[in-house]
């Protein structure tokens, strides 16, 4: 029986062979793209800029109260639905029949950063026609879990939310039912 294993060779051998062939190859120059670094802006574009992040910044915050208390069930699982929304969705929440395509994490925040990544986190999926969010607020003290549920209901865009299923959280978790920019089957 012939052995058909190939004959590796010595690594210097290896090398020989593989410059030989690559010998007739040259490098590509770069020519579309210019380095991040080089690139030059003047104080005006450099204001431009700021400006609109600025802009984008507003755009996408919402001024919640703190002093806003919700009328929300005081038994069971947090839950709210807003009044011209069907019950229907909170049951499918409460099922895991929405599977969250964004997730926050508010661990380690304090309630004026998580008021903030909120707002930004409902513009996004607004604008992005992503209609199930994640906010995870944990257990720990439970100031962000007494909070958040104040906050969402004050917010245009949120139509329902439920406590997370086991999966998505559970008690340290809200999913969270967004309308879209072009709304969808919700209405």
């Amino acid at each position: 029986m012939a052995d058909d294993t190939f004959d590796k060779g010595s690594p210097d051998e290896d090398f020989a062979l593989f410059r030989e062939t690559m010998g007739a190859v040259k490098p590509l120059s770069q020519d579309k793209v210019t380095p991040y670094k080089t690139l030059s802006s003047t104080p005006a574009q450099k204001a431009r800029r700021r400006d609109q992040a600025e802009q984008r910044q507003a755009t996408a915050s919402f001024a919640f109260s703190d002093i806003y208390q919700a009328a929300l069930p005081e038994q069971g699982p947090m839950r709210y639905c807003r009044e011209n929304v069907s019950t229907h969705y909170l049951k499918q929440l409460r099922r895991g029949d929405y599977y969250p395509e964004l997730i926050l994490d508010l661990h380690g925040l304090t309630r004026e950063s998580a008021k903030l990544e909120l707002s930004a986190l409902l513009h996004t999926a607004h604008k992005q026609l992503i209609n199930c969010v994640g906010v995870v607020h944990g257990i720990g003290s439970g100031v962000l879990k007494r909070a958040l549920p104040h906050l969402l209901v004050q917010h245009p865009h949120v139509m329902a939310f439920h406590q997370a299923p086991l999966e998505h959280g559970g008690q340290g978790a809200l999913l969270v039912l967004v309308e879209t920019a072009e709304p969808t089957h919700f209405k």
